[in-house]
């Protein structure tokens, strides 16, 4: 059996209390983001969805056209890379 002194245990019991203080800190935090700034968050995702969504219909894009004629390809690769 193992006998802790007196420190080890508060300092357990301190460290439990600080993971409990900062979770109730991080969910005052997020009702605070998402209640006064919810729009802001709204939108910031909307434009994050619509940019993954242009992205993934230009890279269909661009391998049809790798496929089909990989000289424009190239050249689109240069174009953009340098």
């Amino acid at each position: 059996m193992v006998l802790r002194t007196r420190v080890e245990i508060f300092d357990m019991l301190r460290t439990v209390f600080a993971v409990g203080v900062l979770a109730i800190l991080g969910l005052i935090a997020l009702k605070f983001v998402f209640g006064i700034f919810g729009w802001l968050v709204g939108l910031m995702v909307w434009l994050f969805i619509l940019a993954c969504k242009i992205a993934i219909i230009g890279a269909v894009i661009y391998l049809v056209i790798r496929i089909v004629s990989p000289e424009t390809a190239r050249r689109l690769r240069e174009k953009f890379t340098s």
